[in-house]
């Protein structure tokens, strides 16, 4: 389970300016807001690039847009000061408060799981965050809040998408079924007084999505066939106003994350950016082809010209979403008339495409409101139909109006073979499918990385989706640099629905071909025939990751920052390669590194051009240390990790305050935290010139998780650049380079250690993850939200009557003595504010005894004027309240 750390937030709200909060006003809880959208996401910072969607829907519908930040951002970086964990975490949640705020939206509900790291990873931000308590949460404040649409992240494991964002999108489609389900968190219902709330529509800000676009013509692009549904572009500028600058200066308040010096936005419209939205669920009517802002709201929140009423919900789902040529499937309309008003009775049609059959009339008859009915037809595909995405409009037609939706099937071939999805792609394929999303299972092209003049099994899976047993071959054409060693290969027997899997042998060829995003994809073609005639093909790519040798030096090198004769025999490693930031070259940013091993050691020297010095950190600020300029050692023991928290990544920084020495740290791994705690008998050393810096590490094996394959380590050498003095950096370089790859140990190089023996196979042990997090009883502005709007503290179950609250407040000579009544043991924290909602003092107690108490808080200075309390039951349910300072 996380940890969620207490802690007082004196020192932080000073940090902050005093910690000014708005005043709530209210001292017992009201009803719970009734939003329009929420938006789902991970961290603070997650909805900003929305923003300005956000705020012109408030400024032209005055639709009310809420958050959900499942946790605080504790793993974050931090620009502006020495904050971590919950205290960074306390910081991130007013930065976001201010930030939304400038754009109308008042209600952020932090969910209190922990930031770990940053990770490519789903199922690691699972193994973090407990799935039914977060889902539970979620579900609560969706039920309290009652949205119709919701917004959230993009859930596939696309490259370089963090795994916290992957996890958050799934939860928000989960909690779209399980809110609308009185069967799921009955004691919601049965003890809270909630009732299930069907969201209408499901967008996501990056499902789809290939690329930023620009300029007012974005809103004319269409949707692709292939898109799991409607998508939708929103320009930025509107008028005379400029919305996504609205949104910059917004992102302007994420000072921790180095936000505050980015760039206005230009007033040229072809220069002004677009959101990218594109729907994942849908229980109501939209328009086709909608474009503008409004577009992804018709129907779910605003009424369709001619169209049903707002309410009336419509959606279709079919008994198999992949269908092969010649196969029926049932489809399923369901038809609900508007919560305040009845429906007449009507008739659903289908609009396939020429040579489908349907079958059933459609016919349903007059609903009253808030009542459904389900029509059910029948859909033949044609026996020669081609395999593709297809979209079928679904329509209504009832006196009161029109409505449309759109069911998306796939048609496949009766028999095809696909390369193998990597660990996170199958895992997220198997979600999909049994949380009721199967057209996302396709989100995320098959890719294989493979060693550079290297051989790599590549794992081709044939499936049978028809009725018959089928036998035929595969055919496997590589792409040019690339050759198959029996590029053909047979199946026999596979029985309807199962699959079978053949395995390739592939190997690099060309010597000069580019390696990773400098190569980037290289697409090849399967072929599948079948001993019947039928044929299929489907596409996949190979990625080229860089591959070395790792000679053993004949004497072992002594680490000071300098090469020694014969400490470093082999060739040279290239870590000029760009992966993330601003484009580089000499004397701005390049480096060189150098691999050897000696005993049980690995040693590596990593040379770095770099013409401007960043922030020099002090030696206790040794962390996160992309904010300046440093080295990373990544090192996969046996190249087979899902995740990084099977790696050991150590991250050098060349200089620190006062003494002028390097300083390291690991990061992101098997166990993050101080190099000296965490990584013992790690020796590093540095050289500084003019111009750059040279760093020297020797790394002993048995540090690394888990046993070595001195034929497959995994490895990776990564610098960050920062060229200003505001804990930001610039640009990212390395020698196996991709979006994200830092978090990705699937995508770092390949090394042999030259003629080091094979050690006993061990695997890596249980990792170290840190996840304390701040809880909501420690936030005097989750605590404020929670009394002001009366919702769940930290989406936490209520304490209901077990819970302490404040029920009175009174100043005396330079204290304020709180009334707690207590009805449950727990522990409260109390804070004290101004008039003008600034934290002047807290405290905390432990509560064990029933009854009321007088709770003395010290008040050095300042006029109290009010009294925040949050509560914690020893089973994590929480409560809110407040009480107005009296004086003598």
């Amino acid at each position: 389970m996380p940890a969620v750390r207490p802690g007082s937030v004196i020192a932080v709200a000073a940090a902050l300016g005093a910690g000014v909060l708005a005043p709530t006003g209210v001292a017992h809880p009201v009803p719970a807001p009734d939003l329009d959208a929420l938006f789902v996401g991970a961290h603070p910072d997650d909805e900003a690039s929305l923003l300005s969607t956000f705020g012109r829907w408030r400024h032209d519908h005055q639709i009310s847009t809420g958050v959900v930040t499942i946790t605080r951002g504790e793993g974050g970086g931090n620009a502006v000061g020495p904050e971590e964990g919950p205290a960074l975490g306390l910081l991130r949640e007013d930065e976001e408060r201010r930030a939304v705020g400038a754009l109308g939206i008042t209600d952020v509900h932090n969910l209190d799981e922990p930031d770990l790291y940053y990770t490519v990873s789903a199922p690691l931000t699972e193994q973090a965050w407990d799935h039914d308590d977060v889902l539970a949460k979620l579900v609560r404040v969706v039920r309290q809040t009652r949205p119709e649409v919701v917004v959230t992240m993009d859930p596939a494991p696309t490259p370089g998408n963090h795994g916290n964002h992957q996890y958050a999108a799934r939860l928000a489609l989960e909690a779209y079924h399980r809110a609308a389900d009185p069967a799921a968190f009955p004691e919601q219902l049965q003890q809270e007084g909630l009732a299930p709330w069907s969201v209408r529509r499901v967008l996501s800000n990056a499902a789809g999505a290939e690329e930023e676009v620009t300029g007012p013509d974005c809103e004319q692009r269409t949707t692709p066939p292939t898109s799991v549904g409607p998508e939708h572009h929103v320009h930025g500028l509107d008028g005379n106003t400029n919305w996504e600058q609205r949104e910059r200066l917004a992102e302007r308040e994420y000072r921790s994350q180095g936000w505050a010096s980015r760039p206005d936005v230009p007033d040229d419209p072809a220069q002004v950016g677009c959101d990218h939205l594109t729907v994942l669920a849908d229980r109501a009517p939209h328009v086709p082809g909608a474009q503008g802002a409004d577009a992804p709201l018709l129907g779910a929140l605003l009424p369709v010209p001619g169209g049903l009423p707002v309410g009336t919900g419509l959606a279709a789902t079919a008994a198999s979403q992949r269908l092969t040529p010649g196969q029926r499937t049932e489809v399923h309309v369901e038809v609900t008339a508007p919560p305040d008003g009845a429906l007449h009775g009507g008739r659903v049609t289908l609009d396939v495409p020429p040579g489908w059959d349907v079958e059933g009339d459609g016919v349903f008859g007059p609903l009253a409101p808030g009542t459904a009915a389900r029509v059910d037809l029948s859909v033949v595909v044609p026996d020669r139909e081609r395999a593709g995405r297809v979209p079928v409009p679904v329509r209504v037609e009832t006196p009161q109006g029109r409505g449309e939706s759109e069911l998306r099937v796939d048609v496949v071939p009766p028999v095809v073979a696909d390369q193998a999805p990597l660990p996170g792609v199958a895992e997220f394929q198997r979600w999909a499918a049994r949380s009721g999303f199967p057209l996302l299972q396709d989100e995320v092209p098959p890719v294989q990385t493979v060693p550079a003049l290297g051989t790599q099994d590549v794992r081709v899976v044939v499936r049978n989706h028809s009725d018959q047993r089928r036998s035929g071959e595969v055919e496997f054409a590589p792409p040019r640099g690339f050759e198959v060693l029996e590029a053909t290969q047979r199946f026999t027997g596979l029985a309807p629905g199962q699959e079978a899997v053949l395995t390739f042998p592939v190997r690099s060829t060309d010597p000069t071909m580019p390696t990773g995003s400098r190569g980037g994809d290289h697409r090849y073609t399967l072929t599948t025939r079948a001993d019947d005639g039928t044929t299929a093909t489907s596409s996949a790519a190979l990625e080229l990751v860089p591959a070395t040798t790792v000679p053993r030096a004949e004497v072992p090198p002594v680490v000071d920052g300098e090469a020694g004769p014969q400490e470093y025999p082999g060739a040279p490693l290239d870590v000029s390669s760009l992966w993330e930031g601003e484009e580089c070259t000499a004397p701005d940013c390049a480096a060189t590194a150098w691999l050897s091993w000696h005993g049980d050691t690995l040693h590596a020297l990593v040379d770095v051009v770099d013409d401007q010095q960043g922030a020099v950190l002090s030696p206790d600020d040794c962390k996160r240390h992309w904010r300046t300029d440093a080295v990373e050692i990544a090192l996969d023991p046996r190249a087979d990790s899902e995740n990084t928290s099977s790696t050991f990544k150590l991250a050098v920084l060349p200089v620190t305050a006062g003494a002028g020495t390097p300083c390291f740290a690991r990061d992101a791994d098997n166990h993050q935290g101080p190099g000296e705690e965490t990584a013992p008998g790690v020796e590093v050393a540095s050289t500084l010139r003019d111009g750059g810096y040279t760093v020297e590490l020797a790394i002993p094996l048995q540090v690394l998780p888990g046993s070595v394959d001195p034929q497959r380590l995994g490895v990776d050498v990564l610098v960050y650049d920062s060229d200003t003095p505001d804990l930001t950096g610039q640009s990212r370089i390395g020698w196996s380079t991709w979006a994200g790859v830092q978090g990705d140990p699937y995508r770092w190089g390949r090394a042999v250690l030259q003629d080091r023996p094979a050690e006993q196979p061990t695997p890596a042990p249980a990792p170290v993850l840190p996840l304390d997090a701040l809880s909501s009883v420690d936030s005097p502005a989750s605590l404020a939200q929670a009394v002001r709007s009366g919702t769940a503290l930290g989406g936490a179950d209520p304490t209901g009557d077990a819970a302490a609250r404040v029920v009175g407040a009174q100043a005396h000579q330079g204290e304020v003595h709180a009334r707690v009544d207590v009805h449950g043991p727990g522990r409260v924290h109390l804070f004290v504010l101004d008039a003008d909602g600034a934290v002047l003092a807290d405290r905390q107690v432990d509560l064990a005894e029933r009854g009321e108490r007088s709770v003395p808080i010290a008040v050095p200075e300042g006029t109290p004027a009010r009294v925040l309390a949050g509560f914690a039951g020893p089973d994590g349910a929480t409560a809110a309240s407040a009480a107005e300072v009296r004086r003598p």
